[in-house]
């Protein structure tokens, strides 16, 4: 398989400085970008991930204060995962206890553990055991040790009423293929190391979700460059009847969305040109930075944003 996988996934958030502090403090992400959203200049567009920010480490939020709680339901991603070494479960369990971090007991599927938990504002996550990845580079906050620190994203669970023509915009399109089902639950992969499982929930007529804090806005799939993200676009097209936007300049890639059938917002990102393109990356995430055509209104954009350490 190719390098297929997720490239990264966007969630709505509540409070800045609360958001900031869980996803570096206690998770031991590195904030690698802090800019804004592009269509909404007054919200912050936050990216955590890796040391460099690389496709399939990366979970964004536009953090807007006092938004209503969103709900899990039918047409979204239900959980999002990290991977982190099979050892570690029981530190991070233990860590969870002693930070007061809302979780549930380690459980099994698809044969690895799984360390459910939630964020501040109830956003599903989920820490998963990968045999053999302790030496791989990792970026941890003090308190973490090296070899309990997560390595990337392991994947997200996507709620759906029907799941089958959802998993043939995957395996069809996007490059995953079925390895495996559990009751209700299929199982895909893609060929990348990081972000390659998606995990398909089927529930008939569930309650449907409502976007808030604390729910994911879209997920996004790696496309190797321009071409590959056109070659997938033209298919989704011709082969599935799907409508796809134009391509828009993120700075950090460039994206394509669309609906995939089950409702839930799909995004196709190019791996190029990456989180170094405007800051050195031993500085990435400090400077708020802007895109070209909003620099000329920092002024008026800094002024409403809170502060972030």
């Amino acid at each position: 398989m190719s390098a297929y996988g997720i490239h990264h996934v966007t969630a709505f958030a509540g409070d800045t400085a609360r958001t900031v502090d869980f996803y570096t403090r206690v998770l031991g992400l590195r904030l690698v970008k802090k800019t804004v959203n592009f269509d909404d200049p007054g919200t912050y567009h936050l990216y955590f991930g890796d040391e460099a920010g690389a496709p399939g480490t990366i979970l964004t939020f536009f953090p807007i204060a006092h938004a209503a709680p969103g709900r899990v339901g039918v047409g979204q991603v239900s959980q999002t995962a990290f991977r982190v070494p099979r050892g570690s479960i029981g530190a991070w369990t233990h860590r969870f206890v002693a930070l007061g971090v809302a979780h549930e007991a380690p459980s099994v599927a698809f044969g690895e553990t799984e360390l459910r938990f939630r964020d501040p504002d109830g956003m599903p996550l989920a820490l998963v055991g990968i045999d053999g990845i302790e030496g791989e580079p990792a970026w941890a906050a003090d308190g973490i040790a090296p070899d309990q620190a997560i390595r990337g994203l392991h994947g997200a669970t996507l709620l759906l009423r029907q799941a089958e023509a959802t998993a043939a915009i995957l395996t069809d399109v996007l490059g995953f293929e079925r390895v495996g089902q559990e009751g209700t639950q299929i199982r895909l992969a893609g060929g990348a190391r990081l972000g390659n499982a998606v995990t398909l929930r089927e529930v008939g007529d569930f309650l449907p979700g409502r976007q808030g804090a604390g729910s994911v806005h879209h997920i996004a799939f790696r496309a190797a460059d321009d071409a590959a993200q056109e070659a997938m676009a033209e298919r989704l097209r011709d082969r599935h009847g799907l409508a796809v936007t134009e391509q828009r300049d993120r700075q950090y890639f460039r994206s394509v969305y669309f609906r995939e059938p089950g409702g839930i917002l799909f995004e196709i990102a190019t791996d190029a040109p990456g989180f170094a393109v405007d800051e050195p990356a031993a500085e990435l995430g400090r400077a708020l930075k802007l895109p070209a055509f909003l620099e000329p209104h920092r002024g008026q954009i800094e002024a409403v944003l809170p502060k972030v350490a």
